[in-house]
This record gives structure tokens, C-alpha cells and sequence, in this order.
């Protein structure tokens, strides 16, 4: 995939976090926190969760550092649960991540810093071998989280 199809890719992703904040900005903690019957997870999750992921299949597996810390990776990773966090996280701080990671991402394509990529095969059965694969399916990925946030938003009120 060309540099101009990442750019791209990146400009979906920053979109598709622009309409997740939108869907997002004016809930209440206690509607961003609520999981309601028929879902494993609540809006808040979704939001770390697309933050997160984004980090582990274009840094991690590129062999970069992460741009979150591992408290963060363990409260939003695939298989985590709002239901055993100690503490609820604060959907403020996690706006920064949601935005500027993005941006972070954009610069270290540009300047080359993804080097080798460890080949992975995602639950759907899509294997990533590149950066420029991880970039793109991630865009699928979220696309899936936006959809959840609207149906929690519309079983919430």
C-alpha cells in the first residue's frame, strides 16, 4: 500500500474518532459507565478499547513502544471487561490518546519508523503482515466500535 493510501487510511481513522467522540462528548459519567442488558461492555470500554487496540497491532507488533501505558492496555485489550475495573476511568483523559495518537501515528509512517512488522492473524481470520495492513484493518475494526457506541447509545436514551 502507497504512502498516499496510508494518508488515506489515517484520514478515515481520524474521522471515524472525530464521530466516536461526537457520539460520545455529551454523556454523562454515568451513561458512558452503564452496561446495559445484551451487551458485555459499555461506552467508555469502546472508547479505550479502539485506543488501545490501534496501539498494540500498528506499535506492538511493529516492535515500538506503546503510546499508552500497560495500566491502560490492561483496562481496554481485547478480553478485558468494564466489570473488573477497580477504578472507572475518566473519559476526559481519555480524549488526548483518542486524538493525538492518531497524529503520532501520521508523523511516524511519514518519518519511516515502522520498521519490520510480526506477522498476526486477528480474530477474524485476517492476517496482518505490514504496517500499511494494521493501519487498514484497524479502520475496520473501529468501524465496528462506532456501531457499537451508537446501539449503546440508543438502548441507553
Amino acid at each position: 500500500m502507497g504512502n498516499t493510501a496510508v494518508q488515506k487510511n489515517l484520514d478515515i481513522l481520524t474521522t471515524t474518532r472525530r464521530l466516536l467522540q461526537k457520539a460520545t462528548v455529551d454523556l454523562s459519567p454515568e451513561t458512558l459507565s452503564r452496561i446495559p442488558d445484551g451487551f458485555n461492555n459499555n461506552v467508555l470500554w469502546n472508547v479505550g478499547h479502539v485506543v488501545v487496540t490501534q496501539q498494540l497491532l500498528c506499535y506492538k507488533l511493529s516492535g515500538m513502544a506503546l503510546g499508552v501505558d500497560d495500566a491502560t492496555v490492561e483496562m481496554f485489550c481485547k478480553g478485558s471487561s468494564p466489570k473488573d475495573w477497580a477504578t472507572t476511568p475518566d473519559y476526559q483523559a481519555l480524549l488526548g490518546p483518542l486524538h493525538g495518537l492518531v497524529e503520532t501515528t501520521r508523523r511516524d509512517y511519514a518519518a519511516g519508523r515502522f520498521g519490520g512488522y510480526n506477522t498476526y492473524t486477528t480474530s477474524t481470520g485476517y492476517t496482518l503482515s505490514s504496517i500499511e495492513d494494521a493501519i487498514a484493518f484497524n479502520n475496520f475494526h473501529e468501524g465496528i466500535h462506532l456501531g457499537y457506541v451508537l446501539a449503546l447509545r440508543r438502548v441507553l436514551g
